[in-house]
């Protein structure tokens, strides 16, 4: 990055998955943020912004949400203003989690799944989650404040083997190499 890098700003995250077959309960998949403070950056969440939420700022919102991947494109969709996020924050994880109350599923049993990220027209990653077939949670993004203030994004999907609330507990914590 050069001395003109504003760093990252404004984030949307999309997933998209196919419905499920005739006659099979249908697939839910959720878009988790969480978001950590320079205090406790690997801690508790400072909040969790999900279906049905937004953070308190209104910094984090979900677009739209899906409860069966019968929409046209990307069924869900989160937008992250990091760039009006408070300084406080040092963290925000990204998660995907698969609602679990009406059949146990992992990302190998859903259709089509697909998640991207990107800044504007520049897309940042793309997944299909292959590399996490028996997870039921993954997290796919991290953006971490740096010294000078600026956010800057880690890539990569990690998967788990958690319901949503066990999930939203353990998606920020540290992860080993």
């Amino acid at each position: 990055m050069t001395g003109f890098s504003k760093g990252i700003r404004k984030i949307e995250v999309a997933l998209k998955w196919d419905p499920s077959p005739t006659g099979q309960p249908p697939t839910d998949l959720d878009i988790v943020a969480g978001t950590f403070e320079s205090g406790d950056p690997y801690g508790a969440p400072a909040y969790l912004v999900h279906f049905d939420s937004r953070s308190p700022d209104g910094t984090i919102y979900l677009d739209r949400d899906s409860k069966d991947g019968k929409g046209f494109g990307w069924d869900e969709a989160m937008t992250l203003e990091l760039d009006r996020l408070g300084e406080r924050y040092a963290r925000v994880v990204v998660g995907v989690v698969i609602q679990q109350q009406l059949a146990h599923r992992t990302f190998a049993g859903v259709l089509g799944p697909a998640m991207r990220i990107r800044e504007g027209y520049t897309v940042l990653a793309e997944d299909d989650f292959g590399s996490v077939p028996d997870a039921t949670a993954a997290v796919i993004a991290e953006f971490v404040r740096d010294g000078s203030g600026e956010w800057t994004f880690r890539a990569g999907v990690h998967g788990f083997d958690e319901d949503p609330a066990g999930f939203s507990r353990v998606m920020g914590r540290a992860r080993r190499s």
